[in-house]
């Protein structure tokens, strides 16, 4: 992991640019962090390119680095300026004719579309991890937030490092991730918007209703895609500090 650039944001939020390989990422670490004092990470999930997703990161690890958390990210597999991969590409374009079509989506497309991404995505968040934990400011333990819910599911299993997930209900999932969501055991909390265009609710509730985990919440707010509310960065904050601290 090599360290590219560096700012001090408000709050005294420290934000490093970073490379792992050819993969860009980012870490934000509070102003409380050090090697005396390390502090929790969560690691932040996105459905895009670094660039494109930054305004909304910023604000999440701000939010986090409040409550005293460092947060980190990477670039996804085929997003930003990393190399498009192919099969994904015309899984997305069928998936999208499939909804302005109003038709019904194939496991297949759904199976083209996710599963090569968390094939490639969650051995890099795990090299990731291993590079953050390094760090003498980081000490764990780990949380996992937001971001394509089909990585989330398969790195809250195969991940023993991460103590809670926070999970976003607003991506498809492939049959054989939610039997994989069976074997996931760490604290949930579920975000879903009711009325998600391009979600389907009862699937959404299905796989709620599959995860193994003992202690799981699901929080449903009325609205699309993108409307959350703010509030619910609050509770992840509260979910986290029971979890993590």
């Amino acid at each position: 992991m090599r360290f590219t650039s560096e700012q001090r944001l408000d709050d005294d939020v420290l934000e490093r640019h970073f490379t792992l390989g050819e993969i860009p990422g980012i870490l934000w670490t509070p102003g409380s962090a050090s090697a005396s004092t390390p502090v929790p990470l969560i690691l932040v999930g996105h459905p895009g390119g670094l660039r494109d997703m930054y305004s909304r990161l910023v604000v999440r690890a701000c939010h986090s680095a409040a409550e005293g958390f460092a947060a980190a990210t990477i670039e996804l597999p085929g997003g930003g300026d990393r190399p498009r991969v192919a099969d994904v590409e015309e899984a997305r374009a069928d998936l999208l004719r499939a909804l302005a079509a109003g038709e019904p989506v194939g496991d297949d497309t759904v199976d083209r579309l996710v599963l090569p991404l968390v094939d490639q995505a969650v051995p890099e968040w795990r090299s990731a991890l291993d590079a953050i934990l390094a760090l003498p400011e980081i000490g764990g333990p780990v949380g996992y937030a937001g971001g394509i819910m089909g990585i989330g599911i398969r790195l809250a299993v195969v991940e023993p490092r991460i103590s809670a997930a926070l999970l976003f209900a607003g991506s498809v999932v492939p049959r054989a991730l939610v039997e994989e969501a069976r074997q996931v055991t760490v604290p949930l909390q579920v975000l879903l918007q009711w009325d998600d265009e391009g979600n389907d609710r009862q699937s959404a509730l299905d796989l709620f209703d599959a995860f193994g985990s003992a202690e799981k919440t699901l929080h449903a707010n009325m609205g699309g895609h993108t409307g959350v509310p703010e509030f619910e960065g609050d509770d992840v904050n509260r979910f986290f500090a029971r979890h993590l601290k």
